[in-house]
C-alpha cells in the first residue's frame, strides 16, 4: 500500500490501486487544509506585526537621527529655525539674505522631505513578498516629467530672488551720506574718511600700529561708501555683523561696496585672506555712532584730535575711548627665544 500525503505522488507511484472520487477529493481537501495552515493563517497573523515592527524601526531611526543633527551641532531651538545662518545684522541689506537664506533652506526641506517619503515608501510598499519577479516597467511619462520639469522650477524661482538681492547689495549709490577710503597694509589697517581735512589740508584717517587697534566711526542711518585698496597682498575687509565681506587687492583694482547700519554699537573687524604671518592679529572696530557723535568726531578729527580724543568729544569715555571688542597682538620682538 502506497503511503502518501499528496494525490498526484499515489497515482503516479501506486498505478495498480484505483482512488473513487471521493477518496481523492478527500485527500485533496486534506492537503489543502495543511497548506493553509502551514502558511495562510500564520501569514496573516504575521504580516500586521510585521508592518508594526517595520514602521517602529522607522520611527526610531527618524527619531535618532534628530535626535543626532540636535545635539552634535549643539544647537539651541531659536537656533534650529536659522538653518545656520548667523544671528546679529546690522545693515539694510541683512535681513533680505536671512530670507532668502530662509526660503532656500525651506525649499531644500520640502524637496528633501518629499524624496525621503517616495524612498521610505517604496521600501515599505514594494518589499520582497516572495521569489516571483514583480512586473517590470520601462518608463512613467509623469514620474519623468516630474522630476525633470520640478528641478528646474526650483532652480528658476533661486536663481530670480537671488539675482535680485545680489543686484540690490553690490548697488553703489550716487551721492553717498560718507564715503571711507579703507587702506589694508601688513598687517594693519588705515581708514581715511573722504571729504574731511585736517589741519594743513591732510585727509581726516585713523591708522593701527602693533599697538593700537584702528576704530572706524560710522553713522548710523546714513549711507556709507566703502573704498578698499590693499598697499602689498591680497587682504579682505569683514565685520561678522554686517554678514558681508570683500576682498582688498593691490595694484589699480579699487573694489566698493555701500551699507547703511541700523544699529548702534562696537563691531569687531578682521581680515577674512590669509595674508602672512599675523593675519590672526589683522584686527580693527567698526564703532556705529548716532549722526550727532558723528559729526562731533568729524569735527574734533578736522581739529588735529587724535581718535581717542575725538571719541572723548563725540560722548565716549574710559575704556571706550578705544577698541573694546578686540586687542592689540603681542610682537614679542624684544624676545630672546621663540614661543
Amino acid at each position: 500500500m502506497c503511503d502518501s500525503s499528496s494525490v498526484d505522488l499515489v497515482v503516479s507511484a501506486c498505478p495498480g490501486h484505483g482512488l473513487s472520487n471521493d477518496a481523492e477529493a478527500l485527500l485533496r481537501r486534506q492537503e489543502h487544509v495543511v497548506a493553509e495552515r502551514l502558511s495562510g493563517p500564520d501569514r496573516q497573523r504575521n504580516t500586521p506585526v510585521r508592518r508594526r515592527r517595520t514602521a517602529a524601526r522607522l520611527l526610531g531611526l527618524a527619531g535618532t537621527g534628530i535626535a543626532l543633527v540636535v545635539s552634535l551641532t549643539g544647537c539651541s531651538v531659536d537656533d534650529i529655525f536659522y538653518f545656520g545662518w548667523p544671528k546679529g545684522g546690522i545693515t539694510q541689506h541683512s535681513q533680505r539674505m536671512f530670507d532668502m537664506w530662509i526660503g532656500s533652506a525651506i525649499a531644500a526641506l520640502v524637496v528633501g522631505v518629499f524624496v525621503w517619503a517616495l524612498i521610505f515608501w517604496c521600501v515599505v510598499r514594494y518589499r520582497k513578498r516572495g521569489e516571483e519577479l514583480p512586473p517590470q516597467t520601462r518608463y512613467n511619462l509623469p514620474i519623468e516629467l516630474l522630476y525633470s520639469v520640478a528641478p528646474f522650477l526650483v532652480i528658476s524661482v533661486l536663481f530670480y530672488y537671488t539675482a535680485i538681492i545680489q543686484t540690490d547689495v553690490n548697488k553703489i549709490p550716487e551721492n553717498p551720506d560718507v564715503t571711507i577710503s579703507v587702506t589694508a597694509f601688513k598687517w594693519n589697517w588705515e581708514f581715511s574718511y573722504d571729504g574731511q581735512n585736517g589741519p594743513g589740508g591732510v585727509p581726516v584717517s585713523t591708522v593701527g600700529s602693533s599697538d593700537y587697534i584702528p576704530v572706524l566711526v560710522v553713522p548710523v542711518n546714513k549711507t556709507i561708501v566703502f573704498k578698499l585698496h590693499a598697499e602689498d597682498v591680497i587682504h579682505s575687509f569683514w565685520v561678522p555683523e554686517i554678514l558681508f565681506k570683500r576682498d582688498v587687492f593691490p595694484g589699480n583694482v579699487v573694489n566698493k561696496f555701500a551699507i547703511t547700519v541700523e544699529q548702534t554699537g562696537p563691531y569687531v573687524g578682521r581680515c577674512a585672506e590669509l595674508c602672512g604671518t599675523y593675519h590672526s592679529m589683522m584686527n580693527f572696530e567698526l564703532r556705529a555712532v548716532t549722526p550727532e557723535q558723528y559729526e562731533k568726531f568729524i569735527t574734533a578729527k578736522k581739529a588735529g584730535k587724535t581718535t581717542p580724543e575725538a571719541l572723548a568729544a563725540a560722548g565716549f569715555s574710559g575704556k571706550d575711548l578705544y577698541a573694546t571688542t578686540t586687542v592689540p597682538f603681542e610682537t614679542k620682538r624684544d624676545a630672546n627665544t621663540a614661543s
